[in-house]
């Protein structure tokens, strides 16, 4: 099985697909390479008001949050349902920024930068409105792991379809052990494919 490796210029991809892209794209915003650290909290409220929109839309809908409420657990859990649907956010989501404001002034997001990635996952989705790829893109934007491979995302499947041919689930997961321990990395690679 191919290997990934690390050096000192940043990860290197024994798949010289992955490789190539690696080198076109420069480095991805993970572990070892320095990322940007954002609270849990907001991270985790950003991927829901992001949830099935289009970055624009979201971009729109997070700027009027921002621009009306404390990215707060205590304002927001606070909030009115009508004023966040006022910014924007649907009934559904809502209702996930409560619940999400609730679990962490319940202390429900403390210490969890230092959990394994499985219980993370189950640990984060027992708030409503965060599923498994919320929190694998959690694990990835907000705490920089650099080897989470979200098969279940519509860009890495499209960008493995694009340059590997791979569409199935089970394609994708063998495609991903080609890239351990670097499968973050990888995915970021996939979704520049799009964007070219």
């Amino acid at each position: 099985m191919a290997r990934s490796r690390s050096s000192r210029l940043g990860v290197v991809f024994s798949d010289p697909t992955m490789q190539r892209l690696a080198e076109q794209h420069g480095p991805a915003p993970f572990a070892p390479h320095p990322f940007p650290l954002r609270p849990p909290y907001v991270v985790l409220l950003s991927s829901i008001v992001g949830q099935q929109l289009s970055g624009k839309a979201a971009d729109t809908i997070w700027r009027r949050l921002t621009g009306r409420f404390a990215l707060e657990p205590e304002v927001l859990y606070q909030a009115p349902t009508e004023d966040l649907r006022a910014v924007g956010l649907s009934y559904a989501k809502a209702r996930y920024v409560q619940d999400l404001s609730r679990f962490a002034l319940e202390g429900g997001l403390q210490g969890i930068e230092s959990l394994p990635d499985e219980v993370l996952i189950g640990h984060l989705t027992q708030v409503k409105g965060i599923g498994v790829w919320t929190v694998q893109m959690f694990l990835m934007f907000g705490l920089g792991r650099p080897d989470v491979w979200p098969v279940l995302d519509l860009g890495i499947r499209k960008g493995a379809q694009k340059l590997y041919g791979l569409s199935q689930r089970q394609e994708l997961e063998a495609l991903g052990e080609r890239f351990r321990p670097y499968r973050s990395h990888a995915a970021w690679y996939l979704w520049r494919v799009l964007e070219q």
